[in-house]
């Protein structure tokens, strides 16, 4: 997500809590939430599919996924 859209997210949150937010103000907003949200997640998942788990005989072990 590119920092303009985090900027208009934030820009929409400053202005529901002063003036209120119109159908359409509050429909794009929910829009940059939920790619936010996406985005987020996606870059926890690539962070946690590159981690590994060191024991105390230096053994390394990759994280895997619960199912």
């Amino acid at each position: 997500m590119r920092q303009a859209e985090i900027d208009r997210i934030n820009e929409l949150a400053r202005k529901a809590r002063e003036t209120g937010l119109n159908a359409d103000e509050r429909d794009e907003q929910q829009r940059l939430r939920s790619e936010y949200i996406q985005s987020f997640k996606r870059s926890l998942v690539t962070q946690l599919e590159n981690t590994y788990i060191v024991d105390e005989n230096g053994n390394r072990k990759k994280v895997t996924k619960k199912h």
